[in-house]
């Protein structure tokens, strides 16, 4: 009968470690697909310096493009993005503040040049450890190039 103990608990450890490995791989996947959709969507606005970028309807070029990305990608985070202060969800695939931040160098007019800070949220949908942890916090972040803004 001891022995039936001793194979249980063997079978529990192995449950339990591959449980945590499975784990690990999902958060490595996810956490990947926010980086690529991170450099895909800054990559996008410095293409179309900024314009139509932020249309939550999806009319314009830029949004399709960064859409038609994310689907093509299979980034679609479950729950809703916490966008850090001053930025807006951006039709719930990343945040940005779309009237960029100040930028300019020493002596050029700051009005004119903008940057854009993106942050996309990775998407971890792994109810015990969101039910116990609450796993919202895991976010990454960039920023465009200088871009300058038309007359």
């Amino acid at each position: 009968m001891q022995e039936a103990f001793g194979g249980i608990l063997n079978i529990f450890l192995i449950l339990i470690f591959l449980v945590i490995v499975e784990g690990i791989l999902a958060f490595t996947v996810s956490y990947t697909k926010a980086f690529r959709m991170k450099n895909y969507v800054i990559a996008t606005i410095e293409q179309y310096e900024g314009s139509g970028c932020f249309d939550d309807s999806g009319q314009s070029a830029c949004m399709q493009r960064i859409q038609n990305r994310a689907a093509h990608i299979n980034y679609r985070p479950t729950v809703k993005i916490n966008c850090p202060y001053g930025q807006e969800s951006i039709a719930n695939l990343f945040c940005a503040n779309p009237d960029g931040v100040s930028c300019a160098s020493e002596g050029e007019n700051s009005t004119q040049y903008r940057c854009y800070r993106i942050v996309t949220q990775v998407d971890i949908n792994f109810p015990i450890v969101n039910k116990i942890m609450g796993l919202e916090f895991f976010q990454v972040s960039g920023e465009t190039r200088t871009i300058r803004k038309p007359s």
